[in-house]
């Protein structure tokens, strides 16, 4: 296998991690006006979610740094092409950030609820918005012959990549809820449950239409298995919530995810940004990669260094298992 061929599959996955991962704490803070009625659930929400979020985004750092070494062109295109989007993304992070450090910082109401409305903003924006941003790398951009992106931010917010964002803020606030459930007690894990199943429904309607208008404009035999994958695990997360069995039911939509992240990436295949405006145009893992020594020296970085990230990652989310009880946090 080509060392372009290896290093696309790697971003791929690391976009799929992160929108596994960082996918439920985005629910969790989508959810926090919605679930949270006092100040007292509203801090076990941020707890379920406060020793792993950053961890989180540390997939999609990897991911940007993997892109910017073994495809510039690709990092170069996507970057000022999607500036605006990935600008609103990065701004939605950091008040994110801001918010979950400095919440407590403060004793009056005023100061807890202007705080968790930056938590909110700093998790639809971003949710919303890597839809928006892969479902443009799928569907293609206008390029002229240097590679550079010709068209408009408004030309980015086409019904296709609205639908795409529609979809994963859905989605990602489904998996919140089931996280929840999971990770919560008493009336708040039994409320995440009750809004699990609505969402989960209010959901299917946007993915499927999503994938299904993938799989006709850029699917193939392998989109198509996988299209119909993600589609059951989105029907069984349903089912298994509605059972109460909520490890499952999170495990289904974190499948779904992954189905579905990588159906896209297998539609995008061979192409890494498809040109709209002339086929050309379009780059390729070919001709957007590295050369072969920087992709050489990059696997045999990721060989000694993944190990360690996965396992210490793994260590966390091992020791921060137990389920956040109400009872303990104080009012």
């Amino acid at each position: 296998m080509e060392l372009t061929t290896i290093w696309f599959i790697a971003i791929a996955v690391l976009f799929t991690g992160y929108f596994i991962l960082e996918g439920f704490d985005f629910g969790v803070g989508v959810l926090l006006p919605v679930l949270g009625r006092d100040n007292r659930e509203r801090r076990a929400m941020i707890n379920t979610i406060g020793p792993v979020w950053d961890g989180n985004e540390v997939w999609v750092i990897t991911a940007g740094g993997a892109m910017f070494a073994a495809f510039p062109h690709w990092y170069a295109s996507l970057f000022s092409g999607f500036y605006l989007l990935l600008f609103a993304i990065l701004v939605g992070l950091i008040v994110r950030g801001v918010a979950f450090e400095y919440r407590g910082k403060g004793d009056t109401d005023r100061w807890r609820r202007n705080w968790d409305l930056c938590i909110i903003a700093g998790s639809v924006i971003p949710a919303f918005f890597w839809g928006v941003v892969v479902a443009n790398i799928v569907r293609g951009v206008p390029l002229d012959g240097n590679f550079d992106y010709t068209g408009s931010v408004w030309g980015l917010l086409n019904g296709y990549a609205l639908l795409g964002g529609l979809t994963t803020l859905l989605l990602f606030a489904t998996h919140g809820a089931y996280f929840l459930h999971l990770r919560t007690n008493g009336d708040l894990a039994e409320r995440a449950r009750a809004l699990g199943l609505k969402l989960g429904a209010a959901t299917a309607v946007p993915a499927l239409a999503f994938l299904v208008w993938t799989q006709a404009a850029h699917g193939n035999a392998v989109t198509l298995v996988l299209v119909v994958l993600a589609v059951l695990a989105l029907l069984a997360g349903l089912a298994l919530d509605y059972t109460g069995r909520s490890g499952w039911a999170f495990a289904a939509t974190a499948l779904t995810i992954a189905l579905a992240s990588t159906a896209l990436f297998c539609a995008l295949w061979p192409n890494v940004l498809p040109s709209t405006s002339d086929a050309a145009n379009s780059l390729t893992h070919e001709n957007a990669a590295a050369t072969d020594k920087t992709l050489g020296i990059m696997t045999w970085a990721a060989v000694v260094f993944l190990p360690v990230v996965l396992l210490y990652q793994g260590w966390t989310y091992w020791v921060f298992r137990k389920r956040v009880v109400l009872e303990r946090i104080p009012t």
